[in-house]
């Protein structure tokens, strides 16, 4: 059974939950090993909850959240304190290196949290470089951007809570085809930086406007909207996994969802910014 629309979810089994209530131990004949007043005791004892019986819970999740948010943290907070040109090449070591985490991680039947926290580091040190180039190009858009993805996330995690915009069908289906379509933008754009670098920094995300507004804010603002969609279904995906009882294990995978996508959020929030900032 998959959750979600987070392709991190996809293909994650959560039938292992364990069994509701432990073993009683018996005596080699089949009886008992324990006297009338110890299995008395036993039954008077309160219920395991969730964590004493090794399944995910939502402090689980959280907990395992921060700690890939924190390796990011500690890995910008590296590249924005070193020399720039160190800077520069552990930023471009964090884009690949986390590119390539990103996929091992996505594929793993079982979550790994050595490589899930060397994943948030490297993208640390990606979105650290990153920031620290286009913070000296407009100074004060890396704190926007921060406060701008908190913004986002935390408005997101409120309308989910309170039931104003849930995981349908109908919402899953319009963000997979939304997100081919900025997917195929993406890559054109990629190829037109490449071989028409006179279109500008951010190819045609700057060079192109429509009535006077450039592409790449329309563009970004269209991202924002779908990387608070992947929110979304990452929240549903986590509520799912605890309702089904998913084993613990489970909140690495969780966790690495919501870092993958609170990554995106941040990136087009900063890109966006940029672009905007150029065009003043």
């Amino acid at each position: 059974m998959a959750f979600g629309g987070n392709p991190v979810f996809r293909g994650k089994n959560f039938k292992g939950a364990v069994s509701t209530a432990p073993p009683i131990p018996r005596s080699p004949y089949g009886q008992p090993a324990m006297s009338a007043e110890q299995l008395d005791e036993l039954y008077r004892a309160p219920a395991a909850g969730p964590a004493q019986m090794g399944r995910v819970t939502y402090d689980d999740v959280i907990v395992k959240t921060l700690a890939c948010l924190g390796a990011v943290i500690v890995g910008a907070a590296v590249t924005l304190a070193l020399p720039l040109g160190a800077a520069l090449g552990l930023m471009v070591l964090g884009a690949i290196g986390g590119f390539v985490l990103a996929l091992v991680n996505t594929f793993k039947r079982e979550p790994v949290p050595a490589l899930i926290l060397a994943y948030a580091a490297l993208e640390g040190l990606f979105l650290g470089g990153l920031t620290r180039i286009l913070d000296a190009a407009a100074p004060g858009i890396g704190l926007q951007a921060v406060l701008g993805t908190f913004a986002v996330a935390g408005v997101t995690l409120f309308l989910y809570k309170s039931g104003r915009v849930r995981a349908t069908p109908g919402l899953m289906r319009f963000f997979l085809i939304a997100m081919l379509g900025y997917l195929a933008f993406s890559i054109v754009n990629l190829f037109v930086m490449f071989l028409a670098p006179q279109t500008g920094a951010w190819g045609l995300r700057s060079s192109v406007h429509i009535f006077g507004i450039p592409l790449g804010v329309i563009v970004g603002l269209v991202a924002v909207v779908l990387a608070a969609i992947s929110l979304i279904l990452d929240f549903d995906s986590i509520e799912k996994a605890v309702r089904a009882g998913a084993p613990r294990s489970v909140s690495w995978t969780a966790a690495f969802g919501l870092t993958v996508t609170l990554v995106w959020l941040y990136t087009e929030i900063l890109r966006l910014l940029a672009i905007f900032n150029s065009n003043d």
